[in-house]
């Protein structure tokens, strides 16, 4: 194909994020657009005037019916996320998924499956995958040179709560889930993505503050490899902020607000530039590329598994007063 033929399900404020990126890329020709909002809608188009005089549908099945798409951007609220890519995939179509991949383990299992069988190309919108920073420190992790991870920790803070208030994302039927669901899937995604480890058991004290969902979550974490972590997202902090330290054996990698210092067993400590780290990406233009067939999926579906099993996890030990819960992990 010339041109990747795209049509966004959803395109309320994530989707404008992916859009500054999908109307400027030379392979991608915008084709139709779906939402059920007409003021969406009209931001949407006030934002990017290219996109006016597409075709604008209130139903997914109808763009997907009506237009010659040769893939689907999905932007929607977390709980409609299963069924958009079951049947953008059943119809024969590439499918970029924003986070979280869906709300519950049995459906995440369905959509590897289906993925599978239709040998479609499946991107999950977990841009940290691409980013140069974490890439680094999946390479060195893997080369053994620091030895194994010992320990994890992961700090997220986030005004979650009053940022999105009022919207679909503090609803249970809509978003699946509060911080720990939204924002918090991209923190668990990458410190699994980064270390390579998989998480066996969880303890976690989760606080709605009143709330339908969750707002305040404190993780506490046993590995694969005997590695130990925590992880704390605040959906009611005053700002953003974050903080991820994994040690090793032989040393140790601070990301601190999106700088990289890594230390090594001597103690000594370096910051890293971008003349040290590998060439970063976004999910998006590897979306394009993977189904133009010149690189592999660098976000594929099996994240989106292994982030709701997490999850899954936590809540259920939540709902037990903090006691562990053993991550169930289903070969793929």
């Amino acid at each position: 194909m010339s041109k990747v033929r795209l049509g966004m399900i959803g395109v309320g404020g994530m989707a404008r994020y992916h859009l500054r990126k999908l109307t400027t890329h030379d392979d991608v020709e915008m084709v139709a657009l779906c939402d059920i909002s007409d003021a969406s809608f009209a931001t949407t188009i006030e934002k990017f005037p290219m996109l006016e005089g597409l075709p604008q549908y209130k139903d997914y099945h109808e763009m997907i019916a009506a237009e010659k798409l040769d893939a689907v951007h999905i932007d929607t609220p977390h709980t409609l996320h299963f069924e958009m890519v079951m049947h953008s995939l059943d119809s024969g179509l590439h499918v970029f998924d924003e986070k979280p991949m869906v709300c519950s383990v049995a459906d995440a299992h369905k959509v590897l499956k289906k993925v599978e069988e239709t040998g479609k190309v499946f991107v999950l919108g977990y841009q940290r995958h691409y980013q140069a920073e974490f890439l680094y420190i999946k390479q060195k992790i893997a080369s053994g040179d620091f030895g194994d991870v010992q320990f994890v920790q992961g700090l997220q803070g986030q005004e979650w709560k009053r940022a999105v208030a009022n919207t679909w994302r503090h609803e249970l039927k809509w978003s699946g889930g509060g911080q720990l669901n939204d924002s918090g899937s991209h923190l668990l995604a990458v410190l699994l993505f980064a270390t390579g480890l998989s998480v066996t058991q969880v303890g976690a004290f989760i606080d709605n503050l009143g709330m339908e969902v969750d707002i305040n979550s404190a993780l506490n974490l046993k590995f694969d490899n005997g590695a130990q972590g925590n992880v704390s997202v605040v959906g009611n902090a005053p700002a953003w902020y974050e903080d991820i330290t994994i040690w090793c054996d032989k040393g140790a990698f601070y990301m601190r607000n999106g700088t990289l210092e890594e230390q090594d067993e001597t103690g000594k400590r370096t910051l890293l530039t971008a003349d040290d780290l590998p060439k970063g990406s976004t999910p998006d233009d590897n979306f394009i590329n993977a189904i133009m067939g010149r690189e592999p999926v660098g976000s594929p579906p099996i994240w989106g598994l292994r982030v709701i099993e997490l999850t899954e996890a936590a809540w259920a030990s939540a709902a037990k007063g903090g006691l562990p819960v053993t991550v169930e992990r289903v070969a793929v």
